[in-house]
């Protein structure tokens, strides 16, 4: 369809012994599918950290801040506004910037929740308390205009005013091993280094549990909802959305296992019609009898074409990871990406 455009990246990824992402007793996480466990990977896990590389790879003003001091970030806007405000009228300043736009604070000056906020949206309140403006409608819009390209990508929500919520232009799937695990306990002791000839024992006995495990993991990105919110800055945004997706791993005992590793097989497409999940290809858990990785990825090809066939339109472009090298692949999305928006603008 003329003004539908999604990009499905697929990746198969193998991580050994680890605990890279926790459920609250400690162990590494998992999900029952197709009758077994499996590994998993949180969603809001992997998004973490690819917000954190977003960090490395745009400006201080394109990326977005989830936090509960969004009046100190109005009030830094203010002083930088004008330097001549005094501190404590700054943040006068933005707490009455915060109320007015029906953001509620507790008595330090904190909201009840977390809020994703930009730079810009900070400024134009500032501005706006500067100008000693009293009209809510006017903070309002400010609040609603220039999202950051993580604000976009992965949306606001505001339970108090909902009016201020931003769709996500992307989806996150929970990352699922192709086969089952079964989790392992590490024991460990550690010795006192000033331990003496006579005593003996360890200073502290413990355990780590942990798996290992091939994962799929997906996600997919909305680039016409994107591109209602960023505008020119889309192909960019959608670049660094899979540069990060790929690289990025969540860091849970990182220093215990050293698991940090790259993808084995990346499979990104642009689709016209819907996005699609290919998790089916591992609903029957691979055997690994010679390894998890080639039978995975022989299943998941084999699964696509299947799936082209008999369901979904086969896609309008495929970039596959060993085919061309990471740079190739970016600078080829890219290209298309601002095609097909300006085929949709009839340019």
């Amino acid at each position: 369809m003329k003004n539908n455009l999604y990009v499905d990246i697929h990746v198969l990824q193998s991580v050994p012994p680890s605990c890279i992402n926790r459920d609250d007793t400690g162990s590494p996480k998992t999900a029952k599918y197709g009758g077994v466990v499996r590994a998993r990977v949180s969603s809001q896990a992997w998004k973490h950290e690819m917000r954190k590389m977003f960090k490395e790879m745009l400006s201080a003003e394109e990326v977005g801040v989830r936090t509960k001091k969004v009046s100190q970030m109005i009030a830094s806007a203010v002083k930088e506004i004008d330097s001549n405000v005094e501190e404590e009228k700054a943040n006068k300043l933005a707490l009455q910037a915060m109320g007015t736009a029906g953001i509620k604070t507790d008595k330090d000056g904190l909201s009840p929740v977390l809020i994703f906020f930009s730079a810009a949206q900070a400024k134009a309140l500032a501005n706006l308390a500067i100008q000693e403006s009293k009209d809510k409608k006017e903070y309002q819009n400010a609040l609603k205009m220039a999202p950051s390209m993580d604000m976009a990508l992965f949306g606001r929500m505001v339970a108090a005013d909902p009016s201020l919520n931003f769709d996500a232009a992307s989806q996150v799937a929970h990352a699922i091993s192709t086969h089952a695990v079964h989790n392992e306990y590490d024991y460990f002791t550690a010795v006192d280094d000033l331990l003496q000839d006579e005593e003996s024992g360890a200073g502290h006995l413990g355990t780590v549990e942990f798996n290992s495990a091939t994962l799929y993991r997906y996600a997919t990105v909305n680039v016409m909802e994107l591109q209602k919110n960023l505008g020119a800055q889309t192909e960019t945004a959608v670049k660094c959305f899979v540069e990060a997706f790929i690289k990025a791993m969540p860091t849970g005992k990182q220093n215990t296992f050293a698991n940090r590793t790259l993808p084995d097989f990346v499979y990104i497409t642009l689709r016209t019609d819907q996005p699609v999940n290919l998790v089916g290809a591992f609903e029957k858990q691979v055997s690994g009898v010679n390894g998890y990785l080639e039978e995975s990825e022989k299943r998941f090809k084999e699964y696509a074409d299947t799936i082209y066939q008999k369901f979904a339109c086969p896609p309008e472009k495929v970039w596959e990871f060993g085919e061309m090298n990471i740079l190739q692949i970016l600078e080829g999305l890219t290209f298309e990406i601002k095609e097909k928006i300006s085929e949709s603008r009839g340019e």
